[in-house]
């Protein structure tokens, strides 16, 4: 089923997965007034990219109705970040998407929201040393993540600490965020376990908070990262 999953988490937030299968046309069927998210799809997204569009709104649109709240047209602000227009506060919402997958967060109104799911693959290993500071590569060796196969435990958690700063940017809201200067991560000595937790803060000019990133497979290959701070926090 291609709603693999509504999860319920603490102060009113919901984590929604689908698994991608379906085609665009399947998808189209499946959007509220799907004509007023025509002019909207973006230019350059083939098949498989409007597919990962497209489910994305499906699976906002089921998690509003799962949680009984109206449904309101997704957008996308001038930076690229997805909102709810609609009057008043509507709930926060953040998306990820990677290959098969997409998942979305939807949370109270003035809820920080973010979201990663990513595909386990080289890339983030080669520019390791674009996205992490010295902190973080000297803590390297002493992380694991428990395997049978240390070069794919490898990718697996470079592609993790990838995924985990991708989220502490998306809860940032803000541009001209530098990763390796901007989004912090207290990395732990021996192996993570799968589901977890990982320590972040977000060093910003205005002041440094911390934050806790949840991680987990949502399949074979693929890591997802998210975290949120609710209004009152």
């Amino acid at each position: 089923m291609p709603l693999h999953a509504i999860t319920a988490l603490a102060g009113g937030v919901h984590l929604g997965l689908w698994h991608l299968t379906e085609a665009p046309a399947a998808l189209w069927l499946q959007l509220t007034d799907a004509p007023a998210y025509v002019p909207l799809l973006p230019a350059r997204a083939d098949g498989l990219r409007q597919a990962q569009w497209l489910a994305g709104r499906v699976l906002v649109q089921q998690l509003l109705a799962a949680t009984a709240t109206p449904v309101l047209p997704l957008r996308n602000d001038a930076a690229g970040r997805p909102f709810l227009a609609g009057p008043g506060r509507p709930a926060a919402v953040s998306l990820s998407h990677s290959g098969e997958w997409v998942a979305a967060l939807l949370a109270p109104p003035g809820t920080a929201v973010g979201i990663d799911v990513e595909i386990v693959r080289a890339k983030a290993q080669r520019i390791a040393r674009k996205f992490l500071n010295q902190h973080e590569v000297a803590a390297l060796p002493a992380i694991s993540i428990a395997s049978s196969c240390p070069s794919e435990a490898a990718l697996e958690l470079f592609s993790l600490l990838w995924s985990a700063k991708e989220t502490l940017y998306k809860l940032a809201g803000r541009r001209g965020i530098i990763f390796r200067e901007n989004l912090l991560l207290d990395l732990p000595a021996g192996p993570w376990p799968i589901p977890g937790l990982l320590s972040a803060r977000l060093s910003l000019a205005t002041g440094i908070s911390r934050h806790q990133i949840c991680y987990l497979r949502p399949a074979a290959g693929y890591v997802l990262t998210y975290c949120y701070q609710l209004a009152s926090s």
